[in-house]
């Protein structure tokens, strides 16, 4: 409800999830209390989808398309506004912590030759994120591993006819 309209009531949270808007202020206090814990679990979700990627040791191919699908899986899980969520500093820290964890990723996947060289430094990690946000746009009924197909597919091969 907060990613269609972030100024939904907690009465209307409430009522979407079938509880008293009663209930949902015995667990938070405050409507920032309930973002809070929202950006947290978004937060949480994309470091654990970066481990389980395993960047620094899984073969590079299988690294991106692990952690295209996470991510996927998480955006649509989570969609949050995520310029309200990095107005908080320490949210904002944590999440440059793992901004260059991708990045020393695709630094990684440059070395390995499976990026070109010739690209502006984090040019892949600034697309990456457009392209995942496109396809949960444009083709919302693509499963998180289908989606990352085309994620992955198109980094790696572009639009061009092989």
């Amino acid at each position: 409800m907060l990613a269609a309209d972030p100024g939904a009531s907690i009465a209307s949270i409430a009522a979407e999830a079938g509880v008293d808007r009663r209930t949902v202020y015995r667990r938070f206090a405050s409507r920032e209390d309930l973002l809070a814990a929202i950006y947290e679990a978004r937060l949480k979700a994309v470091e654990d989808a970066i481990e389980d990627a395993r960047l620094r040791e899984a073969p590079v191919a299988v690294a991106l398309h692990r952690y295209v699908e996470n991510v996927i899986g998480v955006n649509r899980t989570w969609p949050v506004d995520l310029s309200r969520m990095l107005a908080d500093d320490t949210v904002r820290a944590r999440r440059d912590t793992s901004v260059r964890e991708v990045d020393a990723f695709f630094e990684r996947a440059v070395g390995e030759g499976l990026l070109r060289q010739d690209l502006p430094k984090g040019w892949a990690s600034a697309l990456l994120p457009q392209l995942m946000h496109l396809v949960n746009r444009q083709l919302p009924e693509l499963t998180p591993g289908q989606a990352a197909d085309v994620v992955v597919d198109t980094l790696l091969n572009g639009l061009g006819t092989p």
